[in-house]
């Protein structure tokens, strides 16, 4: 991080880089319009759309739309363009990229242990990734904006009372109740105040030497002294600490770009009138961007060619993911990779693959065949969560008799070990991996370590939609 373009998650302070962003806030942009192939930040509006609430009151939308735009932006261009690079760099296989946190981000979360625990798990699975892999690793979190959820079902139904289906607190609330179920677009300014705090406690915390890895043992959460895999954990530490100090050694200085950690954002841009929102003009640079987050990603329900939310993010700069999977087809993929990367640039397409370990050997190869012949530029990444959710039901505690989702530990490893050895044997690189994880001691997924059981699962388990791994699974995780 030795230029400015590199620091991550400043502190507040109004640096040259900041004044330009803000300065969009204050006076109008006169120059000609960018527009990308007759793309504008509505143009959406004109194809199917998928997964978007019904909103009652469309003049409320407008509204909290409205303000949105006239808030400050929560990331900036700059920070954007540093992602981008370092995302080109791992699909040279020069760096390794370590997405995760939450499923769904709730109102509630948004306090400083439950950020500051999420920080540190992924601050424990890099260290560890480094040590390992012997690569730079970058930290995207699935946090700051990651509040709103497709759902497979429109409605839920409970006796005789069918409402909405719970799609995060973007959207409406969790209780069973019609008011709560009712698509309210309030929250849309609710969220972005939640996502400006996150990112606000997690720029304070890594410029005030939380992620400074010369401590790393900092990071330890308490129930670290109750794993089994502590004493590895403490011992890579330990080397990590002495290898800094030995290069010190040798300079004679400081490494003073080991000191603080980058950190990036990411969320699934699912609600396309809250991404419109926060997608701007900034000085000096052509184009739009979407504010709101660092890293947007196309969800697997949503990734369909010619749809609305093809539309909306082939036309922004940041760069993008995608979700695919068993579903998906090599012509519907090389499609969607010309809309969205028409030019080819390195960094700007992160092809997230979530398939199950049981059909990854099979659908997998045919597509990196398809991408390798079309000589597309893609990251490759794997999310091991999404394609080995089970349902069970719970035998036990307050919610004995309802029924949950689960993710087996030996599945979710298993993919992963899959998923690198059919990259290696096609002569790619998977550059990546994305999961759903919390740095709280939860019981949502079973297997690891301890063995955590179906039976235990009723012990903490706190997920509104989907399971995480816990803290030492997590960590386990990274390890194996």
């Amino acid at each position: 991080m030795g230029q400015p373009v590199q620091v991550q998650f400043l502190s507040p302070a109004l640096t040259s880089h900041w004044t330009d962003e803000l300065h969009l806030m204050s006076a109008p942009v006169t120059r000609r319009t960018f527009a990308v192939d007759g793309w504008s930040p509505s143009s959406w509006r004109t194809r199917s759309t998928l997964q978007q609430p019904e909103w009652i009151d469309p003049g409320a939308l407008r509204a909290s739309c409205a303000d949105l735009a006239r808030l400050p932006p929560l990331v900036t261009s700059f920070e954007i363009e540093a992602l981008r690079t370092q995302l080109a760099e791992a699909a040279a296989g020069q760096r390794f990229i370590l997405q995760g946190g939450d499923c769904a981000e709730t109102f509630d979360g948004c306090e400083p242990g439950s950020i500051a625990a999420r920080l540190k798990i992924l601050l424990q699975m890099s260290l560890v990734l480094v040590q390992g892999g012997r690569r730079r690793v970058t930290r995207i979190g699935r946090f700051a904006g990651q509040y709103a959820k497709p759902r497979s079902d429109e409605f839920e139904t409970r006796g005789d009372l069918k409402l909405d289906s719970y799609r995060g607190d973007l959207v409406n609330g969790l209780e069973f109740h019609e008011n709560a179920r009712t698509p309210d677009p309030h929250r849309l300014i609710d969220a972005y105040s939640r996502s400006a705090l996150t990112l606000n406690f997690i720029r304070s915390l890594v410029d005030g030497g939380f992620a400074d890895l010369h401590h790393p043992e900092y990071w330890d959460l308490d129930f670290v002294q109750h794993s089994p895999l502590r004493d590895e954990y403490q011992k890579m530490t330990r080397e990590i600490g002495q290898s800094l100090r030995f290069m010190e050694t040798l300079a004679g200085s400081p490494v003073h770009e080991m000191r603080r950690v980058d950190f990036f954002t990411s969320h699934e841009g699912l609600v396309l009138p809250y991404e419109q929102a926060q997608t701007r003009r900034v000085p000096h640079r052509e184009g739009w961007w979407d504010l709101s987050t660092h890293m947007p990603w196309i969800g697997y329900r949503t990734a369909v060619p010619g749809n609305a939310h093809i539309e909306f993010f082939r036309g922004i700069q940041n760069p993008i993911g995608v979700k695919v999977g068993s579903g998906t087809k090599e012509s519907t993929l090389l499609e969607m990779i010309h809309a969205l990367n028409p030019t080819n640039e390195p960094g700007r397409l992160t092809l997230i693959h979530r398939f199950g370990t049981h059909e990854i050997a099979q659908c997998l190869p045919a597509l990196i065949d398809a991408v390798a012949k079309s000589k597309a530029r893609v990251l490759w990444v794997c999310d091991p969560m999404h394609g080995n959710t089970q349902t069970v039901t719970l035998n036990s505690g307050p919610q004995a008799g309802a029924k949950v989702k689960t993710r087996k530990f030996a599945h979710i490893l298993t993919e992963i070990e899959q998923a690198f050895e059919i990259h290696k044997q096609k002569s790619s690189v998977l550059g990546g991996v994305h999961f759903e994880l919390t740095g709280e001691n939860v019981t949502e997924c079973t297997g690891g370590a301890r063995g955590l059981s179906d039976d235990q699962l009723a012990q903490s388990y706190r997920s509104r939609v989907d399971p995480r791994l816990n803290y030492e699974q997590s960590l386990e995780m990274a390890m194996l």
